[in-house]
């Protein structure tokens, strides 16, 4: 595949907004998991939310767009100069060469959620209630591609939680193509009823804080995040602290609508392909992000997939003990704070996670330490067997 550069990424998460609150946390292995406060639901769980989005609205011409998804995705556009990096290739390229390539999980069903809290005794919903620009998939990416003032090739994939990995690989591909020079990628995942009580439904939710690969885990925390990263072929603008995207794989072992496939074939035929577009044999990754939900099922078979590949010489870590899992944002998250990880030179730990379970044969790590990555793998798999492998690696 075509190699790619990360000219610009911004994040938000429940560290905080911003590299810097994000490379803080991680570092001082301080999680941002707290017990459920969230509209008022009678929940006994931590999740990792954003703080203060209630409180901020979209006002002026993006007021129809007002959600929590849309308010997630703006607060993170806004960090880290990312707008003033994409002006600046929107006067190279022109707004309608770069493309939108954006994923999400349930979108801003929130909104929808709310609207049904307050219909009238007709049953009608809200007459304010927006549903195209809100709720709908494509309500993301319609936001993002008119606040950015872009005009190039755009979707929304709905990939469960390896969403906003693969659009890596459409971005990738539609550069290849020529469709587009340049590439908006990531996307937003927020809080709401529908996926709080649904995986709490399915049993797989902690009480506790999560803890990926622990002898005791018992179950996900779930988050709430948003990541952009532009994409470009490498140039001028990459200096030799730029992160390029390498490689990556994608794959579908369609073994169980939510369960993985117990040896982890599909997640490892997604590593293998990711090291193969990446010219690199497993020796030469230095780290990787592990998916990592902290289920019973997920952190056993991707053991399995890992140590088959990769056997116990790589460490390897789930950053979920930090974010929780952020679920069609858990890409993003993790690509970034793997981008994060080879620029500081900092190989992050995993927070709540005290015995790694003694049936594991993966180089898991417990504690952040420093150390010069290289080459960073970076796994998001999610139901139905969807998984992508991402490979970052450092421009020189």
């Amino acid at each position: 595949m075509t190699v790619l550069g990360l000219s610009d990424f911004s994040l938000v998460t429940c560290l905080g907004s911003g590299r810097a609150n994000t490379m803080s946390a991680l570092r001082g292995g301080r999680s941002g998991l707290l017990p459920c406060r969230f509209d008022t639901l009678p929940l006994a769980a931590y999740v990792g939310e954003v703080p203060g989005l209630d409180a901020t609205q979209l006002t002026g011409e993006w007021a129809p767009f007002d959600c929590r998804n849309n308010r997630l995705a703006a607060l993170a556009l806004a960090q880290d100069e990312f707008l003033r990096t994409v002006a600046q290739a929107r006067a190279r390229y022109g707004a309608a060469r770069i493309g939108v390539f954006l994923g999400t999980s349930t979108s801003g069903i929130l909104q929808t959620e709310t609207a049904y809290r307050h219909r009238d005794s007709s049953g009608a919903l809200p007459p304010g209630f927006n549903y195209a620009r809100t709720h709908n998939t494509y309500a993301l990416g319609h936001f993002v591609r008119d606040y950015l003032r872009l005009s190039g090739p755009a979707f929304v994939v709905s990939t469960a939680c390896a969403a906003t990995s693969k659009v890596f690989v459409s971005a990738a591909r539609m550069i290849e193509a020529g469709l587009c020079d340049a590439a908006i990628v990531g996307g937003a995942d927020s809080l709401c009823a529908t996926t709080l009580f649904g995986f709490h439904s399915l049993g797989v939710v902690a009480e506790g804080p999560c803890r990926p690969f622990d002898a005791a885990r018992n179950g996900i925390s779930i988050g709430e995040a948003a990541g952009f990263a532009l994409l470009e072929k490498p140039g001028d603008q990459h200096g030799p602290d730029s992160v390029l995207l390498l490689g990556a794989g994608e794959s579908s072992d369609a073994y169980h609508m939510s369960s993985p496939d117990p040896d982890g074939k599909g997640a490892a035929r997604a590593m293998q392909l990711a090291l193969q577009a990446a010219g690199l044999a497993p020796s030469e990754i230095d780290y990787i992000n592990l998916h990592g939900t902290a289920t019973l099922a997920g952190d056993a078979s991707e053991d399995r997939a890992v140590s088959h590949l990769f056997g116990n010489k790589i460490p390897c870590s789930s950053t979920k003990g930090f974010t929780g899992h952020t679920l069609g944002a858990s890409g993003i998250v993790a690509a970034i704070i793997s981008a994060l990880a080879i620029q500081g030179g900092f190989l992050p730990g995993s927070p709540h996670t005290n015995h790694v379970d003694p049936e594991f044969s993966s180089a898991y790590a417990l504690r952040g330490r420093t150390a010069r990555l290289q080459r960073v793998l970076s796994n998001a798999f999610g139901f139905g067997g969807v998984n992508c492998s991402l490979v970052l690696g450092r421009a020189a």
